[in-house]
Protein backbone atom coordinates (compact mmCIF):
# COMPACT_ATOMS: atom_id res chain seq x y z
CA UNK A 1 0.00 0.00 0.00
CA UNK A 2 2.13 3.01 1.11
CA UNK A 3 5.13 1.09 0.96
CA UNK A 4 7.39 3.56 -0.52
CA UNK A 5 5.81 6.74 1.31
CA UNK A 6 4.84 5.80 4.75
CA UNK A 7 7.72 7.65 6.45
CA UNK A 8 6.36 10.88 4.71
CA UNK A 9 2.83 10.48 4.93
CA UNK A 10 2.22 12.58 7.90
CA UNK A 11 4.12 15.53 6.21
CA UNK A 12 2.58 15.02 2.57
CA UNK A 13 -1.18 14.61 4.15
CA UNK A 14 -0.76 17.45 6.62
CA UNK A 15 -0.33 19.85 4.13
CA UNK A 16 -3.62 19.79 2.87
CA UNK A 17 -6.01 17.65 5.27
CA UNK A 18 -6.80 19.23 8.68
CA UNK A 19 -7.04 16.10 11.30
CA UNK A 20 -8.01 18.43 14.24
CA UNK A 21 -10.77 19.77 12.54
CA UNK A 22 -12.09 16.02 11.51
CA UNK A 23 -11.67 14.60 14.88
CA UNK A 24 -13.83 17.28 16.00
CA UNK A 25 -16.58 16.95 14.20
CA UNK A 26 -16.02 12.73 14.76
CA UNK A 27 -16.23 13.43 18.33
CA UNK A 28 -19.69 15.62 17.84
CA UNK A 29 -21.19 13.10 15.72
CA UNK A 30 -19.98 10.28 18.13
CA UNK A 31 -21.51 11.98 21.12
CA UNK A 32 -24.78 12.97 19.09
CA UNK A 33 -26.04 9.22 19.10
CA UNK A 34 -24.06 8.13 22.03
CA UNK A 35 -24.69 9.03 25.75
CA UNK A 36 -20.86 8.89 27.11
CA UNK A 37 -18.22 6.89 24.29
CA UNK A 38 -14.71 6.19 25.68
CA UNK A 39 -13.35 4.02 23.76
CA UNK A 40 -12.60 3.94 20.29
CA UNK A 41 -11.10 1.36 17.43
CA UNK A 42 -10.08 2.76 14.48
CA UNK A 43 -9.90 0.62 11.26
CA UNK A 44 -7.75 1.63 8.91
CA UNK A 45 -6.17 3.79 11.54
CA UNK A 46 -2.83 4.04 8.65
CA UNK A 47 -0.14 6.79 11.17
CA UNK A 48 -2.86 7.45 13.45
CA UNK A 49 -3.38 10.87 13.27
CA UNK A 50 -7.45 10.81 13.08
CA UNK A 51 -6.19 8.41 16.75
CA UNK A 52 -4.18 11.00 18.03
CA UNK A 53 -6.33 14.15 17.71
CA UNK A 54 -9.20 12.35 19.67
CA UNK A 55 -7.09 10.68 22.55
CA UNK A 56 -5.49 14.53 22.82
CA UNK A 57 -8.26 16.94 22.41
CA UNK A 58 -11.21 14.80 22.64
CA UNK A 59 -10.05 12.10 25.68
CA UNK A 60 -11.19 9.35 23.77
CA UNK A 61 -9.10 5.98 24.00
CA UNK A 62 -8.53 4.88 21.32
CA UNK A 63 -6.84 1.68 19.51
CA UNK A 64 -6.09 1.25 15.63
CA UNK A 65 -5.98 -1.81 13.17
CA UNK A 66 -4.47 -1.49 9.85
CA UNK A 67 -3.09 -3.84 6.94
CA UNK A 68 0.53 -1.58 6.62
CA UNK A 69 3.24 -2.20 8.63
CA UNK A 70 4.83 0.76 7.81
CA UNK A 71 2.27 3.11 8.95
CA UNK A 72 1.68 1.23 12.23
CA UNK A 73 5.14 1.51 12.54
CA UNK A 74 4.92 5.41 12.40
CA UNK A 75 1.53 5.34 14.54
CA UNK A 76 3.55 3.22 17.24
CA UNK A 77 6.13 5.66 17.43
CA UNK A 78 3.63 8.69 17.58
CA UNK A 79 1.33 7.24 20.41
CA UNK A 80 3.47 4.26 22.06
CA UNK A 81 1.02 3.75 25.22
CA UNK A 82 -1.99 2.63 22.15
CA UNK A 83 -2.60 -0.48 20.93
CA UNK A 84 -2.00 -1.31 17.20
CA UNK A 85 -3.18 -3.98 15.34
CA UNK A 86 -2.06 -4.88 12.24
CA UNK A 87 -5.13 -6.87 10.00
CA UNK A 88 -7.25 -6.65 7.69
CA UNK A 89 -10.22 -5.11 8.22
CA UNK A 90 -12.32 -8.06 6.70
CA UNK A 91 -11.03 -10.37 9.09
CA UNK A 92 -9.99 -9.79 12.46
CA UNK A 93 -10.68 -10.41 16.22
CA UNK A 94 -8.68 -7.98 18.38
CA UNK A 95 -10.88 -9.65 21.72
CA UNK A 96 -12.35 -6.44 22.70
CA UNK A 97 -15.55 -4.30 22.21
CA UNK A 98 -15.44 -0.38 21.85
CA UNK A 99 -17.86 2.43 21.95
CA UNK A 100 -17.01 3.35 18.50
CA UNK A 101 -15.80 1.57 15.57
CA UNK A 102 -14.42 4.04 12.75
CA UNK A 103 -13.43 3.41 9.50
CA UNK A 104 -12.01 7.39 7.99
CA UNK A 105 -10.10 8.25 4.61
CA UNK A 106 -12.03 6.41 2.73
CA UNK A 107 -10.55 3.27 3.71
CA UNK A 108 -13.07 1.10 2.94
CA UNK A 109 -12.60 1.56 -0.99
CA UNK A 110 -9.53 -0.63 -0.40
CA UNK A 111 -11.73 -3.96 -0.08
CA UNK A 112 -12.78 -3.48 -3.80
CA UNK A 113 -15.86 -5.80 -3.75
CA UNK A 114 -19.34 -5.01 -1.80
CA UNK A 115 -18.73 -8.55 -0.56
CA UNK A 116 -15.82 -7.69 1.42
CA UNK A 117 -17.11 -4.64 2.30
CA UNK A 118 -19.90 -6.83 4.01
CA UNK A 119 -17.40 -8.51 5.42
CA UNK A 120 -15.78 -5.76 7.23
CA UNK A 121 -19.13 -4.18 8.23
CA UNK A 122 -19.67 -7.63 10.39
CA UNK A 123 -16.38 -7.46 11.56
CA UNK A 124 -17.05 -4.14 12.77
CA UNK A 125 -20.40 -5.05 14.24
CA UNK A 126 -18.88 -8.16 16.40
CA UNK A 127 -16.62 -5.28 17.83
CA UNK A 128 -18.72 -2.58 19.09
CA UNK A 129 -20.81 -2.32 21.96
CA UNK A 130 -24.55 -3.39 22.10
CA UNK A 131 -25.49 0.57 22.61
CA UNK A 132 -21.94 2.00 20.14
CA UNK A 133 -21.83 3.73 17.25
CA UNK A 134 -19.98 2.70 14.19
CA UNK A 135 -18.71 5.15 11.65
CA UNK A 136 -17.51 4.84 8.01
CA UNK A 137 -16.02 7.39 5.69
CA UNK A 138 -16.97 5.80 2.22
CA UNK A 139 -14.62 6.00 -1.47
CA UNK A 140 -16.34 7.74 -4.17
CA UNK A 141 -19.80 6.66 -5.91
CA UNK A 142 -19.06 5.31 -9.70
CA UNK A 143 -19.59 7.90 -11.84
CA UNK A 144 -17.66 10.49 -9.68
CA UNK A 145 -13.91 9.82 -10.63
CA UNK A 146 -12.42 10.14 -14.24
CA UNK A 147 -9.48 9.39 -15.92
CA UNK A 148 -6.40 11.96 -15.65
CA UNK A 149 -3.93 13.53 -13.92
CA UNK A 150 -4.63 14.37 -10.08
CA UNK A 151 -3.17 16.54 -7.64
CA UNK A 152 0.48 17.36 -7.26
CA UNK A 153 1.45 17.22 -3.29
CA UNK A 154 4.84 18.36 -2.16
CA UNK A 155 5.87 18.34 1.46
CA UNK A 156 9.02 18.02 3.45
CA UNK A 157 10.73 16.06 6.35
CA UNK A 158 13.67 14.93 8.17
CA UNK A 159 15.51 16.17 5.72
CA UNK A 160 14.10 14.91 2.64
CA UNK A 161 11.50 16.60 0.11
CA UNK A 162 8.84 15.21 -2.01
CA UNK A 163 7.22 15.63 -4.54
CA UNK A 164 4.10 13.13 -5.30
CA UNK A 165 2.24 13.22 -8.35
CA UNK A 166 -1.02 11.36 -9.27
CA UNK A 167 -3.17 10.05 -11.89
CA UNK A 168 -6.40 8.05 -12.01
CA UNK A 169 -7.69 5.49 -13.91
CA UNK A 170 -11.72 4.28 -13.75
CA UNK A 171 -12.53 0.27 -15.43
CA UNK A 172 -16.03 -0.79 -14.64
CA UNK A 173 -16.22 -0.70 -10.52
CA UNK A 174 -12.44 0.02 -9.78
CA UNK A 175 -10.26 3.04 -9.08
CA UNK A 176 -6.58 2.92 -9.52
CA UNK A 177 -4.89 5.81 -8.38
CA UNK A 178 -1.18 5.87 -9.38
CA UNK A 179 1.53 7.59 -7.11
CA UNK A 180 4.86 8.67 -8.42
CA UNK A 181 7.12 9.84 -6.07
CA UNK A 182 10.28 11.82 -6.44
CA UNK A 183 12.66 12.13 -2.83
CA UNK A 184 15.13 14.47 -3.23
CA UNK A 185 17.78 14.35 -0.20
CA UNK A 186 21.18 15.45 0.41
CA UNK A 187 22.55 11.58 -1.08
CA UNK A 188 20.87 12.72 -4.38
CA UNK A 189 17.39 11.91 -6.06
CA UNK A 190 15.15 8.66 -6.16
CA UNK A 191 11.87 7.49 -7.62
CA UNK A 192 9.03 4.93 -6.56
CA UNK A 193 5.81 4.43 -7.66
CA UNK A 194 2.59 3.17 -5.94
CA UNK A 195 -0.40 1.86 -6.91
CA UNK A 196 -3.60 1.85 -4.91
CA UNK A 197 -7.11 0.20 -6.35
CA UNK A 198 -10.29 1.25 -4.29
CA UNK A 199 -13.31 -0.39 -5.04
CA UNK A 200 -16.34 2.15 -6.35
CA UNK A 201 -19.84 1.67 -4.72
CA UNK A 202 -23.42 3.29 -4.82
CA UNK A 203 -25.02 4.39 -1.60
CA UNK A 204 -28.08 2.18 -2.17
CA UNK A 205 -24.77 -0.89 -2.17
CA UNK A 206 -23.88 0.44 0.67
CA UNK A 207 -26.72 0.83 2.71
CA UNK A 208 -27.41 -2.89 2.14
CA UNK A 209 -24.17 -3.73 2.82
CA UNK A 210 -24.69 -2.43 6.24
CA UNK A 211 -28.05 -3.93 6.62
CA UNK A 212 -26.80 -7.18 5.77
CA UNK A 213 -23.89 -6.74 8.21
CA UNK A 214 -27.18 -6.36 11.28
CA UNK A 215 -26.70 -2.68 11.08
CA UNK A 216 -28.82 -0.07 10.75
CA UNK A 217 -27.38 3.14 8.87
CA UNK A 218 -28.14 7.18 8.06
CA UNK A 219 -25.81 8.59 5.88
CA UNK A 220 -24.42 12.59 5.49
CA UNK A 221 -24.18 13.28 2.20
CA UNK A 222 -21.08 16.31 2.99
CA UNK A 223 -19.82 13.94 5.83
CA UNK A 224 -15.55 14.71 7.11
CA UNK A 225 -14.47 15.49 3.59
CA UNK A 226 -17.61 16.07 0.76
CA UNK A 227 -17.19 12.16 0.33
CA UNK A 228 -19.90 11.55 2.46
CA UNK A 229 -20.38 9.31 5.92
CA UNK A 230 -22.12 6.53 7.90
CA UNK A 231 -23.46 6.22 10.78
CA UNK A 232 -24.29 2.87 12.01
CA UNK A 233 -25.88 1.16 15.41
CA UNK A 234 -26.31 -2.10 15.68
CA UNK A 235 -30.33 -3.16 14.36
CA UNK A 236 -33.06 -4.02 16.70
Amino acid sequence: MFSESAHLYDAIYRAFKDYAVEATTISNVVRAVHPSPKTILDVGCGTGEHALHLRKSHGFAVDGLDLDPGLLAVAREKMPDARFFEGDMAAFDVGHRYDVVMCLFSSIGYLQTIERVTAALRCFRSHVAEDGVIVVEPWFAPGVLRDGPGATRCAEAGGVRVERASHTTVAGRLSTLIFDYRFETTSGVQVAREVHALGLFTQEEMMASFQEAGLAATYDSAGLTGRGLYVARIAS
